[in-house]
């Protein structure tokens, strides 16, 4: 049958849709995210648009309704409005804008209820939720019991419950004051019983969690404590000490301006205190990268001794300081006896078995003998965790009760089997709460750290590992401020009340996505693991082990493993069941292969299949003297694709990725995943040859480069996005042949793909002035290092200029017979509309280092003139060059002034007009 092309596949208002998931990332209030913790988490905006516009026809397709190529551009146009509302956060239960979006997929689809399946929906659950928004039927489908979980509690459970006033007496007594509309009565009685298990656990064992007695200097009296902040110890092991060494990076309680606290060591005896005093530390801490240091002794003491009398179970902890709640702020206390004993308590009987999986550069607490999860907790939060967790099943009996005297059926049946009534109700509001509680295990755990320049909690999952930690930070449950229980309980209900409000039943759950799920004719879309990326079961077992204590009774199935399945997890880890590098992946690719085969399976005929792809190239080989670039991540992928029958017809890099995470800071993290849009191959699709290839992808890779740099996407994302309609070319043939007749792999593929990149690039080189030729030459031999005045002189006379005239328009020093590029720190900063390019590239680069965005701006306003353009262009050219070179600093300083690009010339213009007697601004 005639296949309909889709929006996704011709056109999409892309910086729209980047725009609204940049934004996105900072957004917390009500936002799905805030519901647990996941990892690699894509934008609800990106989602949703990829979803609406793989459904709605283009006008292309419908040539006898729009014949002329500008009727066409006006509806796409008007389909982009469309989309430009949807994306926007604000708009995401806006029924005036998903009504009008939802009327365009039936104009293209019909009225039959569309069904879609995300095989590989995560904790994130972004594309079956965004689906559900839009009216489809979600499947969320995955293999981790976290992830289902998580899915359930969006996409299944609310809809179960949608319009249900709240059950909790509190809510019955307000009857008729309130409105129930969608998840209204979920949001309160999971905020009505979460209090109620804070203050019977309070009444547990809110004893284990004192006031701490405030020193008159600081106002007197008590107050509630926030944070118990701790030192982990060890013997000394030189002999003539042997005393208790404390583990601490650093002595500074708080660094913020004007109220910076400290703690001091004192030794005496042979036994350290701690005093707290005002200002910052005059000392460093006793640990860095290279060991410890003995505070009484001085001694140094290596990181194999740590390990071994860890390991041996003989590392323990002090307290250093307290952190309380003061009349002001924060204060911050030394600790006395009341609180040291406090925290002395006994292990409790029921905690969580289970050890951390050997996930090498990730869970690096095994090393210390820190391997089995209760082993990751002080006594008091395992205490501390184990009450919550108990609470979770008595809030459930709570709201059951409280359900059938409200009305609900008492029926007996519980949500693993369908049920409406009042347990299954019961059981929906415990999925929340344990929810709760493991959002407070990422905070009480002695992994988690203070951040002394904000005064708050550094939870345990910063980034997508559990790494050692010295001196910790123990939360308060029963405190007012962050860390506390009310707090991670908090966000919970917010959550459920931004859930879509009218919406169709959707289904999560445990599937192995090679498996055949008997559908067929759904839709497509999903955010495979990439590669070896991150190890989602090794990572969510730390909340396994916790949602199971609550949950195991609501659903024995999904929980009935001591830890989560790990054997079929797609991730290609070469220390899983001693697979080595080779072993890891063959295993990924013929997993993703098997998995496709079954997408090409089940997938409808005529709508696209989109996967979210992000794998950073970083494998250079040298062949003949000539160097390739390829990437095993995006091989294995793109051959698992195309050998299940797809070929691609689309790709679009979207911003999925947040430059404030942990991960990214001062790196060139990928800011972008690339979506690909994919077809089914027709059975008759043509062989062609490596010529054949070579040339077409020629033709068409320059086209789609100029419009991705057009759309401002940044240079560590340029490479990826470049396989995409290069392997758009390649995947659109049934096979390519090699020279020899031998078939040609998708390496090969992207290695070509990746010489075209560079040629590119190195053909834009002469669109430079010739100075600035010399010193893009220059810096790929030696940035900016001294070379002989010799050889720079012969590649000086080859771009017809001189050291000289160089050295005297302050691109580069000359001198005792060498010559280096001056840097950016030394680079003049006089300015017009005459200098070389390369020194119009320093200069905004140094002026966005030293003071920002708006430094950058004003050297734009009436200084550059044209010039500017090719700075950027430039910057684009010398990222690729330090990024090959493995020159990280220097390419994050070219990858961030082509991101601030468009924030730059935003401000540039304001400053334009505010002072119009400057000048003119040229773009």
């Amino acid at each position: 049958m005639a296949v309909k092309k889709k929006l996704i596949e011709v056109a999409l208002p892309l910086d729209d849709i980047n725009a609204a998931s940049a934004r996105e990332k900072s957004i917390r209030h009500g936002h799905p995210s805030t519901l647990h913790l996941w990892w690699a988490r894509r934008p609800l905006a990106a989602a949703r648009a990829v979803i609406w516009s793989s459904l709605v026809d283009d006008p292309s397709a419908h040539p006898e309704e729009f014949p002329t190529a500008k009727d066409q551009a006006a509806e796409r146009e008007r389909l982009f409005g469309i989309l430009r509302e949807l994306v926007v956060w604000e708009n995401s239960n806006d029924e005036c804008v998903l009504d009008a979006a939802r009327a365009e997929i039936r104009k293209s689809m019909g009225d039959e209820e569309l069904s879609l399946l995300d095989p590989f929906a995560g904790g994130g659950g972004a594309i079956p939720l965004e689906a559900q928004r839009l009216g489809l039927k979600a499947y969320a489908q995955d293999l981790n019991p976290v992830a289902v979980t998580i899915n359930k509690a969006m996409i299944e459970i609310p809809p179960l419950f949608a319009d249900t006033p709240a059950v909790n007496p509190d809510a019955r007594a307000r009857e008729g004051m309130e409105s129930w509309e969608g998840n209204n009565g979920l949001a309160a009685d999971v905020e009505h019983y979460g209090a109620w298990m804070k203050e019977e656990a309070a009444r547990r064992i809110g004893h284990l969690y004192p006031k701490v007695r405030v020193p008159a200097e600081q106002g007197g009296g008590e107050a509630t404590v926030i944070a118990w902040l701790w030192a982990r110890t060890v013997k000394c092991p030189n002999p003539a000490c042997g005393h208790e060494a404390i583990l601490v990076r650093s002595f500074d309680l708080s660094k913020k301006k004007g109220k910076e606290w400290h703690v001091e060591p004192v030794c005496e005896g042979g036994e350290v205190r701690f005093e707290v005093a005002p200002g910052k530390a005059t000392q460093v801490g006793t640990v860095n990268r290279r060991g410890a240091t003995c505070v009484h002794c001085g001694a140094p003491i290596a990181f194999d001794h740590i390990r071994e009398e860890s390991r041996e179970g003989r590392m323990g902890a002090k307290l250093m300081a307290v952190v309380a709640e003061g009349q002001r702020g924060r204060i911050y206390i030394a600790p006395d006896e009341v609180q040291i004993a406090a925290a002395d308590v006994p292990m409790p009987d029921d905690y969580p078995q289970g050890k951390l999986a050997y996930y090498p550069g990730h869970l690096n607490t095994n090393a210390y003998g820190l391997d089995e999860f209760w082993k990751l907790f002080s006594n008091r939060q395992l205490t501390a965790l184990t009450t919550f967790s108990a609470l979770v099943g008595e809030a459930q009996r709570k709201t059951e009760a409280d359900a059938i005297a409200a009305g609900l059926p008492d029926d007996g049946i519980g949500l693993d089997d369908g049920g409406t009534g009042a347990r299954a109700y019961g059981e929906a509001i415990g999925v929340y709460l344990a929810f709760a509680v493991d959002k407070c295990s990422n905070l009480w755990s002695t992994i988690t750290g203070w951040m002394n320049d904000r005064g708050a909690f550094r939870e345990t999952f910063a980034r997508q590992a559990i790494p050692m930690v010295w001196d910790y930070a123990e939360a308060n449950p029963f405190s007012n401020s962050g860390g506390s229980f009310l707090q991670c309980l908090s966000r919970i209900p917010d959550t459920l009340t931004y859930l879509p409000l009218q919406v169709t039943n959707g289904v999560a759950r445990q599937f192995d996505a090679q498996s055949d799920n008997g559908m067929r004719g759904i839709l497509v879309s999903t955010d495979p693991p990439y590669y070896d990326n991150i190890g989602y079961a090794d990572l969510s077992d730390y909340f396994y082990v916790w949602l199971r204590q609550s949950l195991r009774n609501t659903y024995p199935k999904l929980f009935s493993t001591m830890l989560v399945p790990k054997h079929e997890e797609l991730v290609a880890t070469p220390y899983r069941e001693n697979r080595g590098k080779g072993g890891a992946r063959e295993f990924f690719e013929e997993g993703m292969f098997s998995t496709f085969k079954q997408v090409n399976k089940y997938a409808c005929e005529d709508v696209p299949v989109t996967i979210y792809y992000a794998f950073k190239q970083s494998e250079t080989e040298t062949k003949n003297d000539i160097e390739s670039t390829a990437s095993t991540g995006w091989e294995t992928m793109l051959s698992a694709i195309i050998r299940a029958g797809f070929s691609i017809t689309g790709t679009w890099p979207i911003k999925t990725e947040s430059a404030g995470r942990a991960i990214s800071q001062g790196t060139n993290a990928l800011a972008s995943s690339i979506v690909l849009v994919c077809r089914k191959r027709p059975e008759g699709a043509p062989m062609g040859t490596r010529r054949d290839f070579v040339m077409a992808l020629k033709r068409e890779l320059r086209a789609a480069l100029d419009k991705l740099r057009s759309s401002n996407i940044a240079p560590v994302d340029l490479a990826q996005s470049a396989i995409g309609p290069g392997i758009g070319v390649y995947s659109r043939f049934s096979r390519v042949l090699e020279a020899d007749g031998s078939l040609m792999t998708v390496r090969a593929a992207l290695q070509i793909i990746n010489q075209e990149l560079d040629s590119y690039f190195s053909d834009q080189d002469g669109e430079l002035d010739r100075e600035s030729r010399f010193c893009v030459d220059l810096y790929t031999q030696k940035a900016f290092d001294t070379i002989p005045f010799g050889e720079a002189d012969v590649l000086a006379r080859a771009k017809n200029v001189s050291i000289e005239g160089l050295a005297a328009k302050g691109l580069l020093a000359s001198a005792k017979g060498h010559v280096h590029l001056l840097d950016r720190g030394e680079v003049s900063n006089r300015v017009s509309f005459t200098l070389p390019t390369w020194l119009v590239t320093q200069q905004l680069t140094h002026a966005l280092e030293d003071g920002g965005v708006t430094a950058c701006a004003k050297l734009l306003v009436g200084a550059f003139g044209g010039k500017t353009d090719g700075a950027k262009a430039l910057a684009y050219r010398l990222f690729t060059i330090a990024d090959k070179k493995n020159w990280q600093q220097e390419a994050f300083a070219y990858n961030s002034l082509v991101t601030a690009w468009p924030e730059i010339q935003s401000k540039a213009a304001q400053l334009a007009d505010e002072a119009p007697t400057q000048g003119t601004l040229f773009d």
